[in-house]
């Protein structure tokens, strides 16, 4: 089964500079993306959900735009195909609305399943910021 490709993206009622630590930090991730998000000394960031650990590096960043976290290999499939999340923040130009755009290259292949997965996510997100 090959990876899928889902790109969602939400409204959040908060500036860039004030959303961007808790997409780009373990310590802002821990609060509202995963159960733990720890980072060792060799920048692998370890998510922790539903008692299990998924290891990823920092692919890319751009300080209150984008992030994307690609996650280590754990088959042979993976070593040529990995999977990656990339949260980038695009600001309306009109109504300085900003909204967060979630793109999930994942072996998931229920668009409506991943749909809620990320709406139930982004509202966690969104409660903590109050945005």
């Amino acid at each position: 089964m090959g990876k899928k490709k889902f790109i969602t993206e939400f409204e959040v009622n908060a500036s860039s500079k004030m959303l961007f630590p808790y997409l780009s930090t373990a310590s802002g991730l821990a609060q509202w993306f995963a159960d733990d998000v720890n980072i060792n000394e060799d920048k692998v960031f370890s998510f922790h959900w539903d008692g299990e650990d998924h290891k990823a590096k920092k692919a890319g960043q751009r300080t209150n735009h984008h992030v994307k976290f690609e996650f280590l290999p754990e088959t042979e499939e993976d070593e040529d195909d990995p999977a990656f999340i990339e949260l980038k923040l695009n600001v309306n130009e009109l109504t300085q609305s900003v909204f967060l755009q979630i793109t999930d290259y994942s072996d998931l292949d229920d668009p409506e399943e991943q749909q809620d997965l990320w709406e139930n996510i982004v509202y966690s997100l969104k409660e903590l910021i109050g945005g």
